[in-house]
């Protein structure tokens, strides 16, 4: 039977501005959001019975029963599948891994059967209308409104993830500010990488103090990356504890890679490039 492949990638916020609260307690987001070459691959071929399959070296405690997104992204198409899902993406980490698995899926079975993408992916997860598209996006309100950004210059990144849980309702319950500033209206043509880097340093993510409050290494994390060699900035993705930092070409990020994955062999350390 066909199998059909699909990429993952891991989905950063570059900025994060926590711009209201609706009614019924849901926040609203402003975020410019990129994807990186790394992230997790998904088989998917149909099958009586939906079951789900996972392996890759960040299997481990990742759940396999119905509340999983990939196996809620199934049933959402109406159809059943066997999906094996090869996971190199921490969990619950800021970088949107279940949300882009549960895509990346959707994907794969709009090609297989030769159909569209049921409405009602809100549904799976704020994160996932932006992770369809899988390109460089402003997403606003809940994460229903995504609009893609044109002309992003490349960055190169290092990403981190300390491995250790941040709850995102824990880190929202730390906010003290619901009402910031969004980003502009419209967003700058940015000429450059450099150029791009020295916009995202006038901007915020509104959750890192939170998460660093409810996890101090996050700003160890950002702190050890921004004293690398050639790292232009520093930040926290997401609601954490994954941080990113950012750097004039993919040489510079490999090599400081490479120094804090010796520092710090525990840690899930990646170079990536960002687009």
């Amino acid at each position: 039977m066909t199998v059909v492949e699909a990429f993952a990638p891991a989905k950063i916020n570059l900025t994060l501005h926590v711009t209201g609260r609706r009614a019924d307690g849901y926040h609203l987001l402003d975020s410019l959001v990129v994807f990186a070459d790394v992230g997790d691959r998904v088989s998917v071929r149909l099958a009586g019975v939906s079951r789900l399959r996972v392996t890759g070296p960040m299997a481990a405690g990742v759940p396999v029963g119905p509340d999983n997104l990939v196996l809620r992204a199934v049933a959402l198409t109406g159809t059943t599948a066997e999906i094996s899902l090869e996971k190199h993406l921490p969990a619950a980490a800021g970088i949107g891994g279940g949300s882009s698995d549960a895509a990346a899926t959707l994907r794969a079975l709009a090609r297989m059967r030769g159909q569209p993408v049921p409405e009602g992916v809100l549904t799976l997860g704020a994160d996932v209308p932006v992770c369809m598209l899988a390109r460089a996006a402003r997403m606003c309100g809940i994460g229903e409104e995504v609009s893609a950004v044109a002309g992003l210059p490349l960055l190169h990144a290092v990403l981190i993830n300390p491995r250790v849980p941040v709850p995102t309702p824990a880190v929202f319950r730390r906010l003290t500010c619901r009402d910031n500033p969004p980003m502009p209206d419209e967003l700058p043509a940015w000429a450059g990488a450099g150029d791009l880097v020295r916009w995202l340093a006038e901007q915020r993510n509104d959750l890192q103090d939170p998460a660093i409050a409810e996890q101090p290494v996050i700003a160890q994390v950002i702190e050890r990356l921004g004293v690398t060699p050639g790292c232009q900035l520093a930040r926290m993705s997401g609601s954490g504890a994954t941080c990113f930092g950012l750097y004039d070409d993919a040489e510079t990020a490999s090599s400081a890679a490479s120094r804090l994955a010796a520092e710090f062999p525990g840690w899930w350390i990646r170079s990536a490039r960002l687009s």
